[in-house]
């Protein structure tokens, strides 16, 4: 996908995001070595750990989701928190978003 089709679809989540009373704390968190956090975001005390996935179809986004990226943004997140000092209760979750629809997958793991 290229970039300026990432950066499309993440704006898409990030306005999906807040219209369900989200609050976005950062965008695009990179830790060096370890990789990106999409969109990091609070509510209900709870902070949310998003990595945006989006293609034509649902089934072609979820694909994109292996257990290689997911090993990498959790290393990104507990780096997140290590630096921002936080002890925080959170979740890692997707925002898929198709040429249909956007949807939240909570609680992801693979």
């Amino acid at each position: 996908m290229s970039r300026e089709k990432g950066d499309f679809a993440e704006k898409k989540a990030i306005s999906f995001l807040t219209n369900l009373n989200f609050t976005i704390i950062e965008t695009n968190f990179y830790a060096k070595k370890l990789g990106e956090i999409d969109i990091i975001a609070q509510k209900d005390d709870v902070y949310h750990f998003f990595e945006v996935k989006s293609a034509q179809t649902f089934d072609l986004a979820i694909q994109n989701l292996t257990k290689s990226k997911l090993s990498k943004i959790k290393k990104s997140i507990y780096y997140y928190l290590q630096i921002k000092k936080l002890d925080v209760a959170f979740c890692i979750n997707a925002v898929v978003v198709t040429d249909n629809c956007i949807e939240i997958l909570e609680n992801i793991t693979i």
